[in-house]
């Protein structure tokens, strides 16, 4: 038996609610530091340029000329103290050295303390993924549900719709277990 249009409908909107929660997890994991040097940890921060806030990313060009570094160029070098407030600014814990030109950032090694602490806090993170995934499956059963109660879905579509919602479920949990396992793993790369 095929799906219904509503049936259908419900399940399109819990996938993209459930993309959602495993891209904001994902996303979420980028900003957390690890012993190496990435671009997207500071390319979101923003710099109060010309009192106008504006992303990182938008005013230089960032660079990782090494795993341990980041280089930030920025197109107009009067804005350079404002970007080195910034990132003093956020609460990544790192050190900007301005030359006049670029702004260098050297990435320091974890410390065996601060890798168990990571840890800890991207398995938070990947279980609220998983909270999220699964609070959209349970709104999706509950539509479904409701219209079976009413009578505008027969039964067997309604144990098909459920059999299909809890098998998105399944594979986006899998995606935030894998992204977490990913993320554990260059945690403890030293």
């Amino acid at each position: 038996m095929s799906a219904s249009p509503e049936t259908k409908k419900i399940i399109d909107d819990m996938q993209k609610n459930m993309s959602k929660a495993v891209e904001a997890t994902k996303k979420e994991f980028k900003n957390i530091r690890t012993g190496r040097a990435s671009v997207a940890l500071v390319e979101g921060i923003v710099v109060n340029y010309y009192d106008t806030p504006t992303p990182l990313r938008s005013l230089a060009n960032i660079s990782t000329p090494d795993p341990k570094s980041i280089l930030i160029t920025p197109w107009d070098v009067t804005g350079i103290s404002e970007i080195e407030k910034a990132i003093l600014k956020s609460d990544l814990g790192l050190n900007p050295m301005n030359d006049g030109k670029v702004v260098r950032i050297q990435i320091p090694a974890l410390t065996e303390e601060r890798r168990d602490d990571l840890t800890k806090v991207v398995r938070r993170v990947a279980e609220e993924g998983r909270v999220s995934v699964r609070n959209a499956r349970h709104e999706a059963i509950e539509a479904v549900k409701k219209l079976e109660k009413s009578k505008a879905i027969p039964e067997d579509i309604s144990h098909a719709a459920q059999k299909e919602i809890q098998k998105h479920t399944d594979k986006n949990v899998a995606d935030v277990d894998e992204a977490l396992k990913q993320k554990e793993q260059e945690i403890h790369v030293i």
